[in-house]
């Protein structure tokens, strides 16, 4: 590699703790250890500790503390919601509405409860992404319980009508769950205003430490524990807290949220930059999710008539990091479950790439990675028998 610069554009997978968070969960792993179940005064100064973090993290969304429960991430909160809804509303029905643009956490989980017994519907999404309310309302039954909706995806970065899903989900009484994993620190969430009755969330997407998450669950929620064992988190999720997680997870939302408006603006201009750049300078390409109501830091395009795993390589190869797709479903072969929802066919899907940008990105190292992929796309093509064929077609 000639240049031995490294261009970090996978935020969507996770992101690099920052150095106040490192700074304020070091002392908990080392003087303030304490167990903060024990007795002592000194163990319970911990959990004073968990409970202002709590505190910090439900006014984030504008929710108490007391409806915060902290998990081990996304995925955990995400099976959670899930299955604690089915099991503890099986009597009113077992009819659950997702769509088939949500992560894995949440599709499988689903299908999970479809060999328990469950009757899901999946939603189809339009060529943007964004789930269409008619269908919502169309698939609703009396015997339906939940919808489970991300706020916004993790590989194509479309936002949701959150808030007409909550009002609907609301006037037919049914519980409203949605996965905020890539959403939450990147955009303002009100529980209350988008009659939200169960979110996920997860600290190493912004900024803060892997192996800590929270589903805020709205007070009222008749929901079984998850984890048995101990009265942690309130007898719903047992084992001794993450202290030095959750420490780290609230300074990072604290962070997230006084920079939030300033830290999106950035992302956007350098957003639109790199699309800008992309589709001016490169032919037969395909920007994919919505154009303006997508994450500010997304961007998801296609390029015909190339292999999206060699285009990665040799970005790798370049010093870039980027993804074609989900880091859960990295080790797949098949294409992008969300990017076949939207239409596109499995050639073009595979030829996808996605690079989600982070404050410390700069628009030099944007446009070094633009050169980069032209040139790389440029040498697949001529590669291609494909494209060769396409060509000589044209001519």
């Amino acid at each position: 590699m000639e240049d031995k610069r490294l261009i970090y554009l996978d935020h969507a997978a996770t992101t690099p703790a920052r150095k106040e968070v490192v700074e304020a969960m070091l002392p908990y792993f080392t003087e303030k250890f304490g167990n903060p179940s024990s007795v002592y005064t000194f163990s319970q100064k911990n959990k004073a500790v968990i409970t202002d973090c709590r505190d910090i993290i439900a006014d984030s969304i504008h929710a108490k503390g007391n409806e915060i429960y902290f998990t081990a991430g996304g995925t955990e909160s995400d099976n959670w919601a899930l299955k604690a809804v089915a099991e503890a509303y099986a009597s009113k029905g077992k009819h659950i509405i997702t769509t088939k643009i949500e992560h894995h956490a949440i599709l499988h989980t689903a299908q999970y409860l479809e060999k328990h017994g469950y009757d899901v519907t999946y939603l189809d999404v339009d060529e943007n992404g964004v789930v269409k309310m008619d269908a919502l309302k169309q698939a609703i039954r009396p015997d339906t319980i939940l919808i489970s909706v991300m706020f916004a995806n993790n590989e194509i970065g479309t936002i949701q009508p959150i808030k007409e899903i909550g009002a609907i989900a609301k006037e037919h009484g049914i519980i409203f769950h949605t996965d905020a994993v890539q959403a939450y620190g990147q955009l303002p969430i009100d529980v209350d205003e988008y009659n939200i009755d169960m979110l996920s969330a997860s600290g190493h997407k912004l900024n803060g430490p892997k192996g800590i998450g929270f589903l805020y669950i709205r007070t009222g929620l008749k929901l079984r524990n998850f984890v048995h064992g101990g009265a942690q988190e309130r007898s719903r999720r047992a084992g001794t807290e993450n202290v030095t997680g959750i420490v780290g997870f609230a300074k990072a939302v604290e962070i997230a949220c006084e920079t939030m408006e300033a830290r999106t603006n950035k992302e956007i201009t350098m957003r639109e930059h790199l699309m800008k750049r992309i589709t001016d300078e490169i032919p037969y390409v395909r920007i994919n999710g919505h154009r303006k109501d997508r994450l500010p830091n997304n961007v998801n395009v296609s390029f015909q008539f190339i292999e999206g795993e060699s285009l990665l390589i040799m970005l790798d190869m370049a010093g870039i990091c980027a993804s074609s797709g989900s880091a859960c479903t990295s080790g797949s072969l098949d294409p992008s479950h969300v990017l076949l929802a939207i239409g596109l066919p499995h050639e073009i899907a595979h030829g996808s790439l996605r690079l989600t940008l982070g404050e410390e990105n700069t628009m030099e190292e944007l446009d070094y990675v633009v050169d980069e992929i032209k040139k790389i796309v440029q040498r697949l093509r001529d590669m291609s028998p494909l494209y060769e064929d396409f060509i000589k077609g044209m001519n």
